[in-house]
C-alpha cells in the first residue's frame, strides 16, 4: 500500500515536471515567435467584391500576395449599424461595437450638452505643426482601450504604437489612447502631416522634413488612368451622369490636371479626392517604418494606416466608375510597396498584416434606377416634418423635435414630460408609425434597445450600434439601396449587404494560408490580434478568436 502511495507521488511529481516543462516550452515558444511589428491596414469605403472584380488587373506583389499567401476571409461583415468611418476604424481595433466603445458616428449630436460632436474633435487639445484647428484631435470619446493600448500595457510602454491616416479619425482612432503618436494629413494650402499635443509638443525632426520634402507638391499632376482606359472593362463608361466630379472641370472624365484644378477645390485636399492621397500615405508609413525603428527588436510594436483616398474617391465618383477602378489599381502597387519595405526594414516573417475596411458602399440610386433595381433618396427635413405631424396630431404637442441624425430621433424629454406625457408612449407611437412612411424599413424605441434582446437581422445590428447614453429616442432604417446623399457618387451606412461585406486578410507571422467562406465579424480582429500576441483582450472587446486562422 505504501509502495503504491509512493508510486502514485512519483508518478504525479514526473507528471508535473513534464507539464511545468510543457508550459515553460511552449511559453518560450510563444515570445520567441511573436512578431516584432503589427500593421492594422484599413482601406476606407473597400466592398469586398473589389478584391474580385478587378483582380486581374493587380499586380502579384500586393492584393494579390495577401490573398494567395495570407488567410482570406471571404465572408467577412460588420455586425452593428451605423456603417461609418469613426465607428468602422474604432470597432476594428477596439473589437468592441459602438454600443460598447462609444463612437456611434462620424458626428452625433449631444443630448446632455444639446450640441452636435465630432468622433475624433477635443477643444481641450491643441495642434501640433499647423495653427488650424484642424489639429484639435484626441482618442477622448472612445471609451474602450485598443489592442495596440492592451500592448502598450503588457510591453511596459516599450512598445510603441502609431497610427496614420489622410483622416484624423482614421489616425486617432486605430492608435487608441496611449499611442506614442497619430498623424494626420492637413490639406488646404499647408499640404503636410500633422499632429496634437495629446502626443506631443513638436513634430519629430523626420515628419518636419518629410513635410518641407515637397512630396506632397509632387502629386499635383495629371491623373490619367495607370492602365489603358479602355481596359478598364470592369467599370461603367467613363462619360455618365452619375458622377461628381471636380469643380472647373465640365465633365467627371480623364485626364485630370490636379494641379490647375486644385485652386478651386481646397488646394492640396484634391490630392484626397485621388489616388495619389493613398501614394502619399504610403510615403509616409514608410519614412515612419524607417525613422521610428518599428520592428527592430523583440518587443511588439503596432503600427495603423488607413487609406483614405479610395473613399473620398468612392463618394465623389459612386462605386461603378472607372475612377475608382484606378483608385485601386494604384492603391494595389502602394501595398506592393508597403510589403517590400516590411520585408527589408523588419523581415519577412517577422511582422503581422491584416487588412480590412471601416466599410462598404452602395451603388449610386440614380445607377440603380436607370437599370430598373429600386432605389430612391431620402429627405432628413421631410422626415422631421413627419415626425413632429405625427407627434402633433396623436399627442397635441408640437416642436418637440429636437434633432434627427445618423437614422435616430431624438426628442425634448423636458418639454413632454413638463406636459405630462408619457415618453415611453410617444416613442412607441412614432415607430409604429414611422415603418409607414415610404422610405423607412424598421423603426424600434430606445426601451426596445435597452430592454429586448434582439439575436439576428437588422434588428440586431441597430442594437449593437446602440449607445444607452449618446442615443436617441427612436431608432430607424431605410429601404435596400435608399440613402441621404447627392444624386452624384455613392455614400454607406446601412446594414445591408454591400455596406456590411468588407475584406479581411491576416498575413504574415503565426498566419495560415488558405480562405474561408465561414461568416466572421469585424470585432474579431481585436482579439485575434491580441491572442496571437499573448496579451490581455481590449477592455471591451469581443471574445471571439479567428483561431482557425492561426498556425
Amino acid at each position: 500500500m505504501k509502495n503504491n502511495s509512493f508510486l502514485s507521488i512519483l508518478l504525479l511529481l514526473v507528471s508535473f515536471l513534464g507539464f511545468s516543462k510543457t508550459f515553460k516550452t511552449d511559453n518560450d515558444s510563444l515570445q520567441k515567435s511573436k512578431p516584432k511589428l503589427v500593421i492594422g491596414v484599413v482601406v476606407d469605403q473597400m466592398r469586398y467584391d473589389y478584391l474580385t472584380r478587378f483582380y486581374n488587373k493587380f499586380s502579384d506583389d500586393g492584393f494579390k500576395l495577401l490573398m494567395h499567401e495570407g488567410f482570406n476571409l471571404k465572408n467577412n461583415h460588420y455586425n452593428y449599424i451605423p456603417t461609418y468611418t469613426g465607428p468602422g476604424h474604432a470597432a476594428i481595433f477596439t473589437g468592441a461595437t459602438p454600443k460598447t466603445n462609444g463612437i456611434i458616428a462620424n458626428y452625433w449630436y449631444d443630448k446632455l450638452n444639446d450640441e452636435t460632436v465630432y468622433c475624433a474633435g477635443d477643444a481641450n487639445v491643441n495642434a501640433v505643426g499647423t495653427n488650424h484647428k484642424a489639429g484639435k484631435m484626441s482618442p477622448h470619446r472612445m471609451l474602450t482601450t485598443t489592442f495596440g493600448d492592451e500592448n502598450r500595457l503588457f510591453t511596459q510602454f516599450k512598445g510603441k504604437t502609431i497610427g496614420i491616416s489622410l483622416k484624423d479619425r482614421g489616425a486617432v482612432l486605430p492608435a487608441g489612447h496611449s499611442a506614442n503618436a497619430a498623424y494626420w494629413f492637413h490639406g488646404k494650402k499647408e499640404g503636410k502631416f500633422i499632429t496634437s499635443d495629446f502626443y506631443m509638443n513638436n513634430l519629430p525632426n523626420w515628419v518636419k522634413q518629410f513635410n518641407s520634402s515637397k512630396k506632397a507638391i509632387s502629386y499635383l499632376k495629371e491623373w490619367n488612368t495607370l492602365l489603358p482606359l479602355d481596359s478598364y472593362v470592369e467599370s461603367g463608361e467613363d462619360l455618365n451622369e452619375f458622377e461628381g466630379g471636380f469643380d472647373g472641370k465640365k465633365n467627371a472624365t480623364f485626364p485630370y490636371d490636379l494641379k490647375k484644378l486644385s485652386n478651386k477645390n481646397g488646394n492640396f485636399d484634391i490630392l484626397k479626392t485621388t489616388p495619389f492621397g493613398n501614394s502619399l500615405l504610403t510615403d509616409f508609413a514608410i519614412e515612419a517604418i524607417k525613422n521610428e525603428q518599428l520592428g527592430k527588436d523583440n518587443i511588439t510594436d503596432v503600427l495603423t494606416v488607413s487609406f483614405s483616398s479610395t473613399d473620398y474617391v468612392g463618394h465623389n465618383f459612386g462605386v461603378n466608375s472607372k475612377e475608382v477602378e484606378d483608385t485601386y489599381v494604384r492603391l494595389d502597387r502602394d501595398i506592393a510597396r508597403l510589403i517590400q519595405t516590411l520585408n527589408v526594414e523588419v523581415g519577412k516573417g517577422n511582422y503581422t498584416l491584416f487588412l480590412t475596411s471601416d466599410h462598404g458602399a452602395v451603388d449610386v440610386p440614380t445607377y440603380l434606377k436607370s437599370k430598373r433595381i429600386p432605389a430612391g433618396y431620402v429627405s432628413r427635413s421631410d422626415l422631421k416634418k413627419h415626425v413632429d405631424s405625427l407627434i402633433e396630431v396623436g399627442f397635441k404637442i408640437g416642436n418637440v423635435v429636437k434633432n434627427i441624425s445618423n437614422n435616430q430621433i431624438f426628442l425634448d424629454e423636458k418639454t413632454i414630460l413638463s406636459y405630462g406625457l408619457n415618453l415611453d408612449k410617444i416613442e412607441s407611437y412614432v415607430a409604429r408609425h414611422l415603418v409607414a412612411h415610404h422610405d423607412v424599413s424598421q423603426a424600434y424605441t430606445s426601451k426596445a434597445m435597452k430592454f429586448t434582446n434582439y439575436f439576428e437581422g437588422e434588428s440586431k445590428l441597430l442594437q449593437n450600434g446602440y449607445n444607452y447614453m449618446y442615443s436617441g429616442n427612436v431608432i430607424y432604417s431605410y429601404k435596400p439601396n435608399y440613402i441621404r446623399y447627392s444624386k452624384t457618387g455613392s455614400t454607406h451606412g446601412s446594414g445591408l449587404n454591400y455596406d456590411t461585406h468588407v475584406p479581411l486578410i491576416f498575413y504574415g507571422n503565426g498566419i495560415k494560408q488558405g480562405s474561408s467562406f465561414k461568416k466572421t465579424e469585424i470585432t474579431s480582429i481585436a482579439p485575434t490580434i491580441s491572442a496571437l500576441l499573448g496579451i490581455s483582450f481590449s477592455n471591451g472587446s469581443s471574445n471571439k478568436i479567428l483561431d482557425f486562422i492561426m498556425e
